[in-house]
């Protein structure tokens, strides 16, 4: 608004109500955030509103990140996710609590101690396993301390000086005490089947501990040879399977055909030099396929031909052998016949149209004989724990599939030499695809047939707990679709699909670091006998008291079996179990002692929600609704949130190694955890976010537009007191307007923020403080503020600021946790004050006005057409300001009359302003979208106000050297 001063005769500046604040443009918020951290601790926030009463309690149940590293920028999307939805929930009247916690259980702690034993040269096995899980405890303590310090830079609020471990005495008796749930109702039990196996960790693994990544296999053709069927065109033919894994060749019981597929009897006539087909030979194989796997053995169309159909009726007579069947050295390991028989998991769109069976290492092959009663003839135990084949085994034994790198093995060689050199390969090549990787070691995993510990899902719990069903299965499917709300609703097909197919759950893994199976087997007792399993609850009680005293080492001291079972039961009958828990199912008995068991806790012992990202469908939300379905008889949780991964600004996948990593770190440092909390706000959380330098620049905008808004108020608002207030009823149209709209985005700011619809809110507010109040509404009323006296119209603009003020503090704190905070302290600097104390202001329903709201419709399209005139005469420079124009505006007669009731020139800024209902001229400016409206230009008449920079006739008429009426009344 300011203009060259050099023929002003008087100077007014200091007349004026310019601005007055502390309040920077620049917000250093790197250097300034810590200051306010400090600052909450000091008068104890979480502390205080917990002292709020009366109030609908809101429990987030925080799932917990593992303490071995800092923080990536997943930590920080996930941990900002949860602290908008705590401090939302709690503005909008409720006691929301939050209490932080960590996994320190497991394998990823467990494997970076191996490491530092690796780098040392020492032998974990020969490190007392109870010295070893002291060493676990202080690693993952000492990142606890780590990751908690970087939590609360971001603005976490929390019960950070107690949180919850699962590494805790109590959390370790807790944990021990729902595994015994388990125990006690018979869903337990010992069984023995494929499971995910990581050689290198030597540790049986769960799904949610497994990644995919692309990997490079062998991949074979191999012959078996048909026998006993009397028919002389079967018999010495081969049957042809292909497989990715040779190293389970070894291990073969049996092939599977489909009993839909149309099968073929081929004959070679003609052969390449190099080629391990013979003249002669023939094949039975898929017709789907034939033309492929033949010309995988370098035979051209030429060179094979059908014989004749293979029916039901010939598979059903033909027996196999193995390749290395009677083979010299072989000691009758594969003398025994194949098992031949139609499967339905066979199909026709790759390999032979033939599956050649391991049970022991392939779960659809296990699951066929077992349900034929079979297991006992087709499984093996030929594959150790790391990886290599028994040492008795003819001429692959102490052969490893992969080595301690996890890098390829030389056992799939040495199997694929020996069945080329006794004529059993028909092919042999490369393929690469999706293969399983441990997340923590990246090595590939096999399956493996092992003895674990599970539990049945499918078994009745008979708990008296069956309101939702009588199994784990069953309870859990009903949770979902009649207890739980899935923000977004896509998560519940998610975890449906998963528990409705998902096999019984995998309890044991075979490492020291973790809580132990508390449960002793009879000795000379089989799994399947009724006393196998010790249940007594006087035992259990005593290893849950030592538990709470000692923790979970107690399993492990010496004399720990004669202490828990002398004088109950002979301890020398029984044999401890020392396999740990699957981590997830530490992870998932949560519930248990935090929200149930302690003072902070929930009511009910229920989380309102479960917030993490779409992993954890397989990860924590479905061991925790296992695990509470199987000890509750239902869901831990009301409602889920899920949220994306963290990309580049390019959509890539962020890795050390292509170096497109952001750090929150990094990002705090230069811009502050404002920025990065806004960056989660603007996003779209139910899909990928992205992030990267541009991203950031552009968050940083959005951050200073806002912030020049908060500042613009708080410089009109310096003085401005409660007497200063005026009623609705006094106040001119534009404020009625501004408080229509403040009702209106308070119920999406209530209506987004119980959605946990963050971007959906801030784009609301952040909309409306940009463009109807910067653009717009400030525009408008820094005449007012600045150059009235004390008239009504400015005391009304500043109680709209004041009410504006209370409601964009309020409504951005959860999202602005720092800018809001030093917004609120500029008006507010009382000793204990905070924003963050504060509630949503109630907003009165008579604000809404619905039909002011369209007759201000009307006028801001007309307003914009005049704007748009002045940029082009401010652009052809006949113009510099708004003010030196007095433009025509010609409208209809209805339009006209709206402009009329309003001070239309101070509303588009122009020192004077004519309506016409005439016809406009032919060069008068328009816009396309806006009918009925053209504007004319005109430059005021009159002289330029000393004061206020109008251009009015009345200029020097009035006792006050060069300045307008208004300006003159306002210096009496």
């Amino acid at each position: 608004m300011r203009q060259d001063m050099s023929e002003q005769t008087t100077d007014y500046k200091d007349t004026l109500n310019l601005p007055k604040t502390e309040f920077p443009m620049r917000a250093g918020l790197p250097k300034r955030e810590p200051e306010w951290l400090a600052r909450w601790e000091e008068i104890g926030i979480y502390d205080r509103l917990r002292e709020k009463t009366g109030r609908e309690s809101f429990t987030l149940h925080d799932g917990p990140p593992y303490a071995n590293g800092n923080l990536h920028i997943g930590h920080a999307l996930n941990k900002i996710l949860k602290d908008m939805v705590v401090r939302s929930q709690q503005m909008l009247g409720k006691d929301a609590r939050y209490i932080p916690g960590w996994d320190c259980h497991g394998l990823p702690i467990e494997w970076k101690i191996e490491e530092k034993y690796r780098k040392k040269g020492r032998d974990k096995d020969a490190v007392p396993v109870v010295e070893f899980r002291q060493e676990c405890r202080e690693f993952a303590a000492g990142w606890v301390d780590i990751q908690r310090d970087e939590f609360k830079r971001l603005g976490i609020t929390g019960k950070w000086e107690n949180p919850y471990l699962t590494m805790d005495f109590h959390a370790e008796r807790v944990i021990a005490a729902e595994f015994q749930k388990f125990l006690m109702n018979g869903t337990l039990y010992q069984g023995s089947k494929p499971v995910m196996w990581s050689p290198v960790e030597k540790t049986a693994l769960a799904e949610a501990e497994v990644e995919y990544h692309d990997k490079e296999s062998f991949t074979v053709w191999v012959k078996f040879k048909v026998v006993g069927t009397g028919d002389a065109t079967l018999d010495s033919a081969k049957v042809v399977i292909w497989t990715t894994t040779p190293w389970t060749m070894p291990s073969n019981k049996a092939v599977v055909y489909g009993a839909g597929i149309s099968y073929g009897l081929y004959e070679v006539i003609g052969r390449p030099e190099e080629c391990w087909a013979r003249i002669g030979e023939r094949f039975i194989l898929s017709d789907a396929l034939a033309e492929d796997v033949l010309g995988r053995a370098r035979l051209e169309p030429s060179m094979y031909r059908r014989l004749c159909d293979i029916t039901a009726e010939d598979l059903a007579k033909i027996q196999l052998l193995h390749p290395l069947h009677g083979v010299e050295g072989g000691d009758g390991e594969w003398d025994d016949i194949r098992d031949f028989r139609a499967a339905d998991f066979v199909t026709d769109s790759e390999g032979t149209g033939f599956v050649h069976c391991a049970p022991s290492h392939g779960m659809e092959e296990f699951e066929l004989y077992r349900d034929l009663g079979m297991l006992e003839q087709v499984i093996t135990y030929n594959v150790m724990e790391d990886g290599r084949f028994r040492a008795d085994m003819p001429f692959f034994g102490g052969k490893a599939i992969l080595k301690p790198n996890g890098k390829e093995g030389n056992a799939n060689g040495a199997i694929i030499e020996k069945l080329a050199e006794v004529g059993g390969l028909l092919a042999r090549g490369k393929i690469k695809h999706s293969y399983p990787h441990s997340w923590r070691s990246k090595a590939p995993v096999i399956y493996r047939n092992t003895p674990q510990w599970f539990a049945a899902v499918d078994k009745p719990v008979n708990d008296g707990q069956d309101t939702y069903g009588k199994t784990i299965r069953e309870r859990a499917l009903t949770s979902i679709d009649e207890l739980v709300t899935w923000t977004p609703p896509t998560g519940r097909n998610r975890l449906y699909s998963m528990i409705e197919a998902r096999p019984d759950w995998v309890l044991s893994r075979q490492r020291a670091w973790g809580v132990p199976l508390t449960c002793f087997t009879k000795i000379g007792s089989l799994p399947t006998d009724e006393d196998y399993l010790l249940r007594n609850e006087e035992v259990n009680a005593r290893v849950l008291a030592a538990f709470e005293a000692e923790g979970a080492d107690a399993w492990y001291q010496e004399g720990a079996k004669e202490r828990f079972l002398g004088g109950i039961v002979a301890p020398e009958d029984y044999t401890q179990v020392f396999d740990i828990l699957d981590v997830w199912f530490d992870s998932g008995s949560t519930h248990a002692f935090v929200l149930r068991d302690r003072a902070d806790g929930s009511d009910d012992g229920l989380a309102d929600l479960y917030l993490e990202g779409t992993d954890q469908h397989r990860g924590w939300f479905h061991s925790s609704m296992l695990q509470s379905c199987g000890t509750q008889g239902r869901a831990p949780y009301r409602g889920v949130l899920t949220h994306g991964f963290t990309l580049d600004e390019k959509g890539m996948k962020m890795s050390k190694s292509i170096g497109n990593t952001v750090s929150p770190e990094d990002v705090i440092r230069q811009y502050g955890a404002d920025i990065l909390r806004l960056w989660v706000a603007q996003s779209d959380y139910t899909s990928d976010l992205r992030i990267g330098p541009e991203v950031l620049k552009g968050v940083a905008d959005s951050y200073r537009r806002l912030r020049n808004t908060m500042r613009f108020m708080l410089g009109s608002l310096a003085d401005f007191t409660p007497a200063d207030q005026v009623t609705l009823e006094t106040m001119p149209e534009l404020e009625q307007w501004v408080l229509h709209r403040l009702e209106q985005l308070d119920t999406t700011v209530r209506q987004g923020y119980a959605a946990y619809d963050f971007q959906g809110v801030f784009q609301a507010v952040f909309q409306f403080a940009t463009v109807d109040l910067s653009s717009f509404y400030f525009d408008i009323r820094k005449d007012v503020l600045y150059c009235d006296g004390d008239t009504a119209e400015r005391r009304a603009a500043r109680t709209v600021l004041d009410i504006l003020y209370h409601r964009l503090t309020t409504w951005l704190a959860p999202v602005l946790t720092f800018t809001m905070e030093e917004v609120w302290l500029e008006r507010h600097a009382d000793e204990g004050s905070s924003v963050h104390l504060q509630d949503i202001p109630q907003t009165p329903s008579s604000w809404s006005n619905p039909d002011l709201a369209e007759k201000w419709s009307s006028i801001r399209k007309v307003r914009r057409v005049v704007t748009g005139a002045l940029e082009v005469q401010r652009r052809d420079k006949n113009i510099g300001s708004s003010l030196e124009a007095a433009p025509v505006v010609y409208v209809w007669a209805d339009v006209a009359e709206v402009l009329k009731s309003v001070s239309f020139a101070d509303l588009c800024i122009t020192s004077g302003i004519e309506i016409s209902t005439e016809a406009a001229p032919e060069a008068a400016f328009t816009l396309e979208d806006t009918e009925g409206v053209a504007v004319s230009f005109a430059k005021a008449s009159g002289e330029k106000c000393q004061r206020c920079w109008k251009i009015l006739p009345d200029v020097g008429q009035h006792s006050h050297a060069g300045v307008c009426g208004r300006c003159d009344a306002a210096l009496r």
